[in-house]
């Protein structure tokens, strides 16, 4: 898999796969408790995009090189590349109201988990720069 050979990326991908198999398990025998560490894993991944895209939003474009299809690196390297802020910014508050969400019931927490499911799955293809396959986990 490409990336692996960069050793900050390997010892990333081994956490990221491990925590995925820990939350796993909590949410096959603790639920409540793997509801909150999914809250927080969420919120967690809302400030850490939002800082990076105001800060340093050049780093994101590293992960055209690291993904699966060449259509995700094309679309990184195109019109993601002039409006990462922008798109980021977007991305990272979906992250922070999935956060809210799993903090309730009812239509609520059932649109933060089809939006959570449906932006792991997106983010898959990313390889190496999204712990795939801990986003299918």
């Amino acid at each position: 898999m490409k990336g692996l050979e960069v050793q900050i990326y390997l010892i990333g991908y081994i956490i990221a796969n491990a925590f995925a198999l820990v939350l796993l398990f909590f949410a096959w025998k603790f639920v409540r408790l793997a509801r909150l560490f999914f809250c927080v894993l969420f919120a967690w991944a809302c400030w850490v995009n939002w800082r990076t895209a105001l800060y340093t939003p050049q780093d994101y474009l590293g992960y055209a090189d690291l993904a699966f299809f060449g259509i995700y690196k094309q679309f990184i390297l195109g019109w993601f590349s002039r409006h990462i802020v922008v798109m980021v910014g977007f991305i990272a508050t979906c992250q922070g109201l999935i956060a809210i969400s799993l903090l309730f019931k009812g239509w609520i927490y059932k649109a933060g988990i089809t939006g959570a499911m449906v932006f792991l799955l997106a983010i898959s293809p990313f390889g190496v720069g999204s712990g795939f396959p801990c986003t299918l986990i």
